[in-house]
């Protein structure tokens, strides 16, 4: 028997662990982006909504006769 062949199962089980290691790296990126759009897009909302929510008062201009 040839010293390398017990390798060859302990490759193709490493190249799979990597393959998933980095198909798990990129779809938590994409989650990473799209947590960050989410938190981006709420805060816009919650500044446009602040202007509408708080009440002002009139200021009385006096008017030059």
């Amino acid at each position: 028997m040839r010293p390398g062949t017990h390798l060859a199962p302990h490759r193709l089980r490493t190249a799979e662990l990597r393959a998933e290691a980095d198909a798990y790296r990129r779809a938590a990126r994409v989650r990473r982006r799209r947590d960050l759009r989410g938190r981006l897009g709420w805060t816009l909302v919650a500044a446009g909504l602040r202007p509408a929510v708080t009440p002002r008062t009139a200021v009385a201009v006096p008017r030059a006769l």
